[in-house]
This record gives structure tokens, C-alpha cells and sequence, in this order.
């Protein structure tokens, strides 16, 4: 089983990140399990969901307390020592950051995972999205660093999530989650 935790702000997608990371794992035949986890919502607010995805059924319900994947839509939770908590050596780190190497520096320095990709998503949604809304750019992101499911399963369910916002927010939601998934550090 793959766990998966989502770290990002009250209005980033959170939530709607868990949400399709699971409905593309399961579009790709895979079990897959979703949940939030935050108290009065309010925007900038600290918010955390979790997936967990695995080729067979999913029985725990439970937190993600030792997530094999952390996904940060924001770097400046960084700063906040929960934030980390609970991953090892092999943990894949995926974080909301334009190319900074100083982050990278000071993970290595902090932690002991060698597995830390930085991706510009906050630039890339700004540029096709108009706003500050990550949760769909940082899943290319998630799939290119960790090959786990399809960049069309993604794209399938960004279909099927966004049908009703219309084909211009798909369209400009897919070709965010492409540059993500193009982008080299």
C-alpha cells in the first residue's frame, strides 16, 4: 500500500488534490481511498488530506501518519514541524517551490530523504490558471517523480471531476498538470 499525504492552504485544492489522485488510481485499476482533515475551514488555513492507493482493497481508516509520499502545496508549512513528521528515509517529498535549491539544502540537512522534487506549481497556475490554485499542477508533478499512476488517468479525471465548470477550466487545468509533469529541475 502507498500512502499519501497532502499538506497545502484553506483554498489550494487540498481536498480536491486527494480527490483526484484517487479517482485516477482507480480509473488505472487501482484501490484507492481519500480524506480530509481540518477543523473550521477558512482560507490560508493549514489543511492536510490524505490517499492511499494499493492493487488490493483498502481496509484502515485511519490517518496517514507515515506517508511513503508528502505532497506540499505550500513551502512556507515548511516552517512548521508537524509538517514532516512521520516520514523516513525513502519518503518521496514533492513541494511547491520556483526552483529554489536553498529548500533542497535545507531538507538534506534536516531530514533523511534523498527523494525531494521541487516543481514551480504556484508560477505554473498563475500562468494558465490566472490564480493561485495548485492542487491540479502539482499532481503532474507527483506523477512524474513517481510514476504511480497515468498522466491520463489524471487528465481523465480532471474530465469527469471539472465537467460541470465547463471545457475552458478543464482545458486550462490539463495543460497546467502537462507543464508540471514537463517541467525539469
Amino acid at each position: 500500500m502507498v500512502q499519501i499525504r497532502i499538506h497545502g492552504r484553506g483554498g489550494q485544492g487540498v481536498v480536491t488534490a486527494a480527490e483526484l489522485l484517487a479517482k485516477a488510481a482507480f480509473i488505472d485499476g487501482l484501490y484507492a481511498q481519500a480524506f480530509p482533515d481540518f477543523g473550521v475551514e477558512r482560507s490560508g488555513a493549514p489543511i492536510q488530506s490524505f490517499v492511499r492507493l494499493d492493487r488490493q482493497a483498502i481496509i484502515t481508516k485511519e490517518q496517514v501518519y507515515k506517508p511513503d509520499i508528502l505532497i506540499i502545496q505550500d513551502s512556507s508549512l515548511l516552517n512548521e514541524n508537524e509538517i514532516l513528521e512521520g516520514i523516513h528515509p525513502k519518503t518521496i517529498l514533492i513541494i511547491n517551490s520556483n526552483k529554489d535549491k536553498n529548500i533542497k539544502l535545507l531538507l538534506k540537512n534536516k531530514i533523511k530523504s534523498a527523494n525531494i522534487y521541487l516543481t514551480p506549481a504556484t508560477e505554473i497556475a498563475m500562468e494558465l490558471l490566472g490564480k493561485n490554485l495548485v492542487n491540479t499542477v502539482i499532481l503532474g508533478a507527483f506523477i512524474k517523480a513517481t510514476g504511480l499512476i497515468s498522466i491520463n488517468s489524471l487528465l481523465q479525471a480532471i474530465d469527469e471531476k471539472f465537467t460541470d465548470k465547463g471545457l475552458p477550466i478543464i482545458s486550462q487545468n490539463k495543460k497546467a498538470v502537462l507543464k508540471a509533469y514537463e517541467f525539469k529541475e
